[in-house]
């Protein structure tokens, strides 16, 4: 049994979805004919306490076209050094719109408001770079899955705005924020000006992501989304995954979050120090081990596939295609390997 933990994103289309991806009304997008598609934004935008929405093929584009929306060019946005969109996004913000990033440290990808407020530089003059923006990220990835208070999203809204900054959420498990701590979507996304959340992941779609934001900065990033190749004709058979998974797979997130928190706990009994438990809060489990290259490869050659963060943290992510069993035999393994890397 090969039980693939690198990622939720390795996710695939349940029969279900394949059969709803198949008997998806289509038309062609870029005229706005897909009834698929339109669907699949209404709801998505409605969902979030937003006016409108686009989808896209990923969620780097989301979140570029949401960054291009809210920041001009020669301005900067703000978020913590281990956000996705300026780690794992190749630079896309400079590449393509022009806007530079100012990154403060966040462990565990917390939000800092007091740090944020004194990073915050809306008029800059004319030698310094202008803030445009602040970015939060929810679930935060490489913090290892951890959910963003409400409290400290509404604290900080109401410092941008009285700064005149706007706000982007990298929302690409945000499906999971929402049903760890039984916060309305809406509750989330009305405090944003802009929202990427991704289907591809704990929703197990095959492909696909969704901009949600004012109906004028939408309709911007239609254009940018067509300008950037990100014109798609029939792709109502990709929305339709989507819209399966709203359907059917977002409650189920809990069996995800709670099969991590129960991996993270036999693990720590098993290896003790490898992991806190009580530091779970969704799907993602952060190991620190002494190396993670041999555990990566003992782990592989038994079956079980997981990623490193760094040198010494390795990710583990429970999603859709991980069951009890997956869990048993992961435990198994990885508790083998950090016992064998430990003896050296």
């Amino acid at each position: 049994m090969l039980v693939d933990l690198r990622s939720d994103t390795v996710t695939r289309p349940t029969a279900a979805m394949r059969q709803a991806m198949a008997a998806a009304d289509v038309g062609d997008d870029v005229y706005g004919e897909d009834p698929t598609v339109t669907a699949l934004e209404q709801r998505v935008a409605a969902l979030l306490g937003q006016e409108a929405a686009v989808f896209t093929p990923t969620g780097s584009m989301a979140n570029q076209l949401g960054l291009r929306s809210l920041c001009p060019p020669g301005k900067e946005v703000l978020c913590d050094d281990a956000a996705h969109v300026v780690r794992a996004e190749l630079g896309a913000a400079a590449a393509l719109s022009g806007i530079t990033t100012r990154t403060y440290g966040a462990p565990a990808g917390r939000i800092d408001v007091e740090r944020i407020t004194d990073l915050m530089r809306p008029d800059a003059g004319p030698y310094l770079v202008s803030t445009a923006a602040v970015v939060v990220e929810n679930t935060h990835n490489f913090g290892g899955g951890t959910v963003a208070h409400l409290e400290d999203i509404r604290r900080l809204r109401e410092v941008t705005r009285d700064a005149g900054l706007a706000m982007h959420l990298d929302g690409a498990r945000l499906w999971n924020a929402h049903v760890a701590s039984g916060t309305p979507l809406s509750a989330y996304g009305e405090l944003f000006d802009t929202v990427s959340v991704c289907l591809s992941k704990g929703l197990g779609a095959p492909v696909g992501s969704v901009l949600a934001s004012s109906a004028e900065r939408v309709a911007e990033a239609r254009v940018w989304r067509k300008r950037l190749g990100g014109g798609m004709r029939q792709v109502g058979i990709l929305a339709a995954g989507g819209l399966h998974a709203l359907d059917h797979h977002v409650e189920r997130l809990a069996d995800d979050h709670a099969r991590a928190r129960r991996l993270a706990t036999e693990l720590a009994d098993a290896v003790p120090g490898c992991v806190d438990p009580s530091c779970v809060e969704t799907n993602i489990v952060v190991l620190e081990v002494p190396d993670v290259a041999p555990i990566v490869a003992r782990a592989r050659e038994a079956g079980v596939l997981v990623g490193g963060l760094d040198a010494r943290h390795l990710r583990v992510v429970t999603h859709l295609d991980v069951d009890d069993d997956a869990v048993d035999r992961a435990v198994q393994v990885l508790s083998d390997s950090l016992r064998a890397t430990a003896r050296g």
